[in-house]
């Protein structure tokens, strides 16, 4: 049973690195279009933050790209860690689980205050 369960995790795990891999595909061609536009455009960063900042559809796109990053990074850590080192699957875990809790927390934060910079209520 245990080893039933097990194989469920690591798959499950793989399909979420996976689906998370095709969001961050796209956020991130979705980002650096955005950003070679504003640039050849000319805008100035506070000009950036002014029309992005406060919009909605944009920080929801951001927040997006931020639990994927959060999903995505811990797993393949994960993978390299289990690969690399000699700790216990558990300690492993255990430090991907935080990795992913601070890239959540911090990418939240990020996210949260680009909205209220950018004028957002």
């Amino acid at each position: 049973m245990s080893g039933d369960r097990n194989v469920q995790t690591e798959a499950r795990l793989w399909l979420a690195q996976r689906v998370s891999a095709m969001i961050l595909g796209l956020a991130v061609v979705v980002h650096l279009g955005t950003i070679i536009v504003a640039v050849q455009g000319g805008l100035s960063a506070a000009e950036i933050v002014g029309r992005i900042g406060g919009n909605p559809l944009w920080i929801a796109f951001y927040a997006v790209f931020v639990i994927a990053i959060a999903v995505h990074a811990p797993i393949g850590l994960r993978s390299i860690l289990n690969e690399m080192t000699s700790l216990s699957p558990r300690r492993v875990d255990l430090l991907c689980f935080i990795a992913a809790a601070f890239l959540a927390v911090m990418g939240y934060r990020v996210v949260r205050d680009f909205y209220l910079i950018g004028g957002g209520a």
